[in-house]
């Protein structure tokens, strides 16, 4: 399914037009103005599932954010704009196929690290909210509690649940059970499989962060069947080997200048694993 059917950035010639006509001076960073403009990234025609490759500081993240705060679908991490940042969007265009569905979102690494953070401090009170019923458990079960108002009830209601309880059975009564915590990998792929839902547009920023190789191929398994039978659309940054070989994904490579639509076997980051691998073929 495609929502988003093509997206347009300035280009050199726009953004120097821009500058001409401004009066600001004062500032060291026009971002994101003068980043994707420097690779040569103009225009983006989207498939079903698109990837922007490339290596650290190639725009793929600023592409993004940009498109994201163009389309304004939803987003839980903040991230870094600037006081150019609306002048920029503004001169972005896009061309839709029936509008952005809602409930769409961008899932950034940092929405990932704060659910598997808040999983981590919800058990962590938790752990602490079971030590203080173990003490209330034994003060309950063997005080000499008497009841002298209606105001006590409560209270007797606690003592008669201690008295008849075992101090496991108590405390699981009172309180939940701890949230299962599991490793990094296995939260961060349940947290996109949590968060994804059917008939939507997503992009996610390097979603292979945390994910084992392993996870990193469910991963793509799962995001190719939610584009198939679904009806979702991915545009998707990355140099994970494991998500740019998806089945039909279109790959802007964006290392190339200009900007240039690759196949995965054809990238620099997979052909370096593809020679290491077969240089140590022999030990296989």
């Amino acid at each position: 399914m495609i929502y988003l059917n093509t997206f347009t950035f300035p280009n050199g010639d726009m953004e120097f037009n821009f500058f001409i006509g401004i009066k600001r001076t004062c500032y060291d960073s026009f971002y994101p103005f003068k980043i994707l403009s420097r690779h040569g990234l103009e225009r983006i025609d989207f498939e079903p599932v698109t990837i922007l490759y490339g290596g650290n500081g190639s725009g793929k993240s600023t592409a993004l954010n940009v498109i994201a705060e163009k389309t304004g679908i939803n987003r839980d991490s903040i991230y870094n704009k600037s006081n150019f940042y609306p002048d920029y969007v503004n001169m972005c265009e896009m061309r839709l196929e029936g509008g952005i569905p809602e409930g769409s979102r961008i899932i950034t690494s940092d929405d990932v690290f704060d659910y598997m953070l808040n999983i981590r401090n919800l058990n962590k009170g938790i752990d602490q909210k079971r030590e203080k019923l173990f003490d209330e458990y034994l003060d309950a079960k063997y005080s000499n509690f008497m009841m002298k108002s209606i105001a006590d009830y409560e209270q007797l209601k606690k003592v008669n649940s201690a008295r008849s309880k075992t101090q496991s059975r108590f405390v699981r009564h009172e309180l939940m059970d701890n949230v299962r915590e599991y490793s990094n990998g296995e939260s961060a792929f349940l947290y996109f499989t949590e968060k994804i839902a059917e008939n939507r547009l997503y992009i996610l920023d390097e979603p292979e962060n945390s994910l084992s190789p392993k996870r990193q191929m469910e991963l793509m398994k799962f995001i190719e069947d939610s584009a198939r039978f679904l009806g979702c659309q991915f545009i998707i940054s990355t140099h994970s080997p494991f998500l740019l070989a998806m089945h039909g994904a279109k790959i802007y490579d964006l290392d190339e200048n200009p900007v240039d639509v690759k196949r995965w076997t054809e990238l620099e980051n997979v052909r370096t694993y593809y020679e290491f691998f077969k240089k140590y073929e022999d030990e296989f």
